[in-house]
């Protein structure tokens, strides 16, 4: 399984919906970021948008992949990818992660309208919803996209894809992934009560 985490729009938690939620469940994927302003976050390769040939052969060698396209370099990433001719085929499957404010849903369309144009099907085009307050209904929340969907039909929607908002994310280090949070036998309640 190759996955490609991408939005015009930065913002959305492409990079924690990558490293946290995709990563730990496709077994043996390598994690690739296309980034250029974040290069020395976080491990795993970094390539930037302009070198999408090299991106390409890598994804010929490997099984498994998540594919995290940083918004400073996904223009140029689906600028080439449109250059190399049914180089979306590599990837399996597109998730394109988004939240509720209004240019953030506009780059999302404009996302999902990028990759239609390059032949990429509805099936392998994926919305997660993100930063979803729990008293929220995707349907007034995320009215136009989901407007979009049902006058297109261009990306799959599931309203299970959502994740609910919570500090958890903003306090997570970029090293640090949440299945190791969890692991940390750390008592944080017991050091703080020592703590003087």
């Amino acid at each position: 399984m190759k996955a490609a985490v991408i939005n015009f729009s930065g913002n959305v938690g492409k990079s924690t919906v990558a490293r946290h939620m995709l990563l730990p469940r496709i077994e043996d994927a390598e994690f690739v970021s296309v980034e250029s302003i974040n290069a020395d976050e976080g491990g795993g390769n970094t390539v930037r948008g302009r070198q999408f040939g090299a991106l390409s052969e890598q994804l010929l060698l490997i099984d498994s992949a998540v594919i995290d396209v940083g918004s400073s370099n996904v223009e140029d990433f689906v600028g080439l990818m449109r250059q190399y001719e049914g180089s979306h085929e590599d990837v399996d499957l597109f998730v394109v992660p988004t939240v509720k404010e209004s240019k953030q849903i506009r780059d999302t369309i404009a996302t999902i309208q990028a990759l239609a144009a390059m032949g990429v099907p509805a099936n392998r085009v994926r919305v997660v919803f993100n930063k979803v307050e729990t008293d929220e209904t995707l349907e007034d929340a995320f009215y136009p996209l989901i407007a979009y969907h049902e006058d297109t039909g261009a990306f799959t929607l599931r309203p299970k894809a959502t994740v609910h908002f919570s500090e958890l994310y903003a306090r997570l280090p970029h090293d640090v992934t949440i299945a190791g949070l969890l692991a940390d036998p750390t008592d944080p309640k017991a050091e703080l009560r020592e703590a003087k």
